[in-house]
């Protein structure tokens, strides 16, 4: 027998892990069940497939700029990658702990929308689907400009050289093969292997190529800190880090949802480690000569060619896990299921809504032919907000403040502070520069 004021074992942890889910520790407490959060990891995929799934995202197309945001910034800038680096981990954990602490016992929020509907309403919600949209749609465009060129580059001098905006439609077509017949973001896994090879033969080519061209580059000039550029140069250096757009639903294809700290922690230091070769070679060699992409700014022989096809490998990798994830928070947003609409139907309508997802963006691409300035854009108004200001106000929202220790809140205030320079004065700057290169 049990007592009024006594409550059953089962009542009992199932209250200790409520509790768990929204405390500050919880993190060893995810998916201690393979359905938890609603979700069905049975057959989820590895640690090592979300490492590579977080690898190709996040380094990507941002490692060919960083050079020219040392040359934007100065050396200063090296500090700023070093803080994104450390923030960036931070705030993709806050992001998945927002996913559980926002929906009650054995709930998980599923997109990067529902977590903002949780914490601040519907309004809350549509603005940062609003930036999730320019991100996840603005990715792929700038990576089918880079694409686009880099072909029609490649293709100087034969009758292959049909024009950018030629080899963009074809891009475009290439990158919808996937991203129609693929269905989840566990499926791409070996997409992303690839781009992850692509991204490490890229920094080999950048540092062996500029170390071989250093005797030649004379009167090179370096600036410790440029101050009028350094928020235009944080822009760049937070695309770099622009990953949280997509981590809901990688975190959601893994078997041990567990692991995500892990998985953030270790495919984000790959990336800086990465990030720091290329951008002190790339401005060591070049300084304030150093174009975006940097293998531009390499001597014209073999050992360019091979860093541009492996980056339009990498691209052309990369933006089928950006557009799924945007065509997975509409399809989710309006149940497109197979248990709704039966497999042949929803297929046909999930098809239909990728078309039409593709013609957008290559349509988008083919009129904003301009790499440097849409990254830095693309970084200070979308990157800035998503990766440093909204996960922790979601987080304080969703979990409290003051039971939360001074020096955390006085770094998640540097967070904020430091996306809010970006964002103000970044988007400043790359609105500019993008007028100017259209005139």
């Amino acid at each position: 027998m049990t007592s009024i004021n006594e409550k059953p074992d089962e009542m009992v942890a199932i209250e200790s892990k409520s509790v768990s889910v929204t405390s500050n520790d919880f993190d060893s407490e995810l998916a201690s069940e393979k359905n938890f959060g609603q979700i069905d990891r049975s057959n989820g995929g590895s640690g090592f497939a979300a490492y590579c799934n977080v690898v190709c995202v996040v380094a990507g197309t941002g490692i060919l700029g960083l050079p020219v945001a040392l040359k934007q910034g100065g050396w200063i800038g090296l500090l700023i990658l070093f803080l994104a680096w450390a923030m960036s981990i931070y705030t993709s954990n806050l992001l998945v702990k927002c996913l559980y602490a926002g929906g009650g016992n054995k709930e998980r929020l599923t997109t990067y929308k529902d977590v903002a509907n949780a914490a601040f309403g519907t309004i809350g919600g549509w603005v940062t689907f609003f930036f999730n949209a320019w991100i996840l749609l603005g990715g792929p465009v700038l990576y089918l400009v880079l694409s686009g060129q880099n072909l029609n580059q490649l293709c100087k001098g034969t009758v292959a050289e049909i024009g950018d905006t030629a080899w963009i439609i074809i891009s475009c077509v290439i990158v919808a093969i996937p991203f129609i017949l693929v269905k989840t973001m566990k499926d791409v896994a070996w997409i992303s292997g690839l781009g992850l090879f692509a991204i490490i033969v890229t920094v080999l080519v950048v540092l062996i190529m500029s170390a071989i061209d250093k005797p030649n580059q004379v009167n090179i000039e370096h600036d410790v800190v440029i101050w009028d550029m350094f928020p235009i140069a944080l822009s760049t250096i937070a695309f770099s880090f622009g990953g949280n757009v997509v981590y809901p639903h990688i975190e959601s294809s893994m078997k041990k949802p567990q692991d995500w700290t892990k998985v953030a922690a270790g495919g984000l230091s790959t990336c800086a480690i990465l990030y720091m070769i290329v951008a002190v070679c790339g401005y060591f060699v070049y300084g304030s000569t150093v174009a975006n992409p940097v293998y531009n700014s390499l001597p014209d022989n073999a050992g360019r060619i091979v860093a541009i096809v492996v980056i339009t490998i990498n691209v052309l990798t990369s933006a089928p896990i950006y557009t799924m994830s945007f065509s997975m928070d509409i399809e989710e947003f309006c149940n497109i299921s197979v248990e709704r609409f039966g497999k042949v139907k929803e297929f046909l309508i999930r098809a239909s809504l990728r078309i039409v997802i593709m013609v957008v963006i290559c349509v988008i691409a083919c009129k904003v032919p301009h790499f440097g300035t849409l990254m830095s854009l693309i970084g200070a108004f979308g990157n800035c907000t998503l990766i440093f200001i909204f996960p922790v106000a979601f987080y304080l929202k969703l979990t409290g403040i003051r039971n939360k220790p001074i020096w955390e809140l006085g770094w998640c205030f540097l967070v904020v502070l430091l996306g809010l320079v970006g964002l103000i004065f970044g988007t400043m700057e790359a609105v500019k520069q993008l007028i100017q290169d259209f005139n």
